[in-house]
C-alpha cells in the first residue's frame, strides 16, 4: 500500500525552493505526472516503488523545473504576505500570532480615504483592531512600531524561511537555507 501522503520539493531550475513559506511542495503524484511531461527533472527518490503494467519507478522526493522561472520584483498585496511582511506579528502591541488569530487592519480608515495598500495596511490582533475601530491609531493611543512598505520578493522569503514546516523529509535538506535549526524526518 502507497502512503498517498507523500510530498515531493519542488525547486525551480536553480535548484532553490519556489517558495519557502509555504513550502514549495507537491503531491507525488503530480511531481511523476510532470516528470512524464518532461517538465522536471527527477533530483531524489523515496525508497518507495510504484507499478503499472508496463513499467515502475521511486517516487520522487525531490523534483526540479527545466526551465527557470522568474518571479516579478514586487510581490503580490494580499491578507497573507501583509502578515508575512510583519512577521505574523500585531504592529501596535508586538503579539506574535498564527495567521488564524490575526486581522488586517487600515492605518488611515478606508472611511477616511485610506487606500488597501502595502503602505497603509498593516498586520493587528484582534484586540488591537478593535480598540482602533474607525479610528488614527494615535486618536486611541496605539503607536504603530514600524511604518508599513512595500515588501521585496526576498525579504518576504526571508521571513518564510523563519517557520520551517513540520514535516522535513532527509532527501530535502541539501536544498533548503533555513535561519533556525530543525530536527531532520
Amino acid at each position: 500500500m502507497i502512503n498517498t501522503n507523500k510530498r515531493t520539493l519542488l525547486l525551480n531550475a536553480n535548484f532553490y525552493p519556489i517558495s519557502y513559506f509555504p513550502l514549495s511542495l507537491v503531491h507525488w503524484q503530480n511531481a511523476i505526472k510532470a516528470a512524464f511531461l518532461g517538465r522536471v527533472n527527477i533530483v531524489s527518490e523515496y525508497d518507495i516503488e510504484i507499478r503499472s503494467k508496463n513499467t515502475s519507478m521511486k517516487i520522487p522526493s525531490v523534483v526540479s523545473l527545466k526551465k527557470f522561472i522568474t518571479f516579478k520584483s514586487t510581490p503580490t498585496f494580499n491578507r497573507f504576505n501583509v502578515f508575512l511582511r510583519d512577521d505574523f506579528t500585531c504592529q501596535y502591541c508586538m503579539l506574535k500570532l498564527p495567521a488564524h488569530e490575526l486581522t488586517f487592519d487600515h492605518v488611515v480608515p478606508k472611511f477616511k480615504n485610506g487606500k488597501t495598500n502595502w503602505d497603509n495596511v498593516v498586520t493587528a490582533c484582534t484586540v488591537c483592531n478593535f480598540r482602533k475601530g474607525h479610528q488614527n491609531p494615535e486618536d486611541v493611543g496605539l503607536t504603530l512600531r514600524k511604518v508599513p512598505t512595500e515588501p521585496t520578493q526576498k525579504e518576504l522569503q526571508k521571513n518564510g524561511k523563519k517557520y520551517p514546516p513540520r514535516y522535513l523529509h532527509k532527501s530535502w535538506m541539501d536544498y533548503l537555507y533555513w535561519d533556525s535549526s530543525f530536527e531532520n524526518n
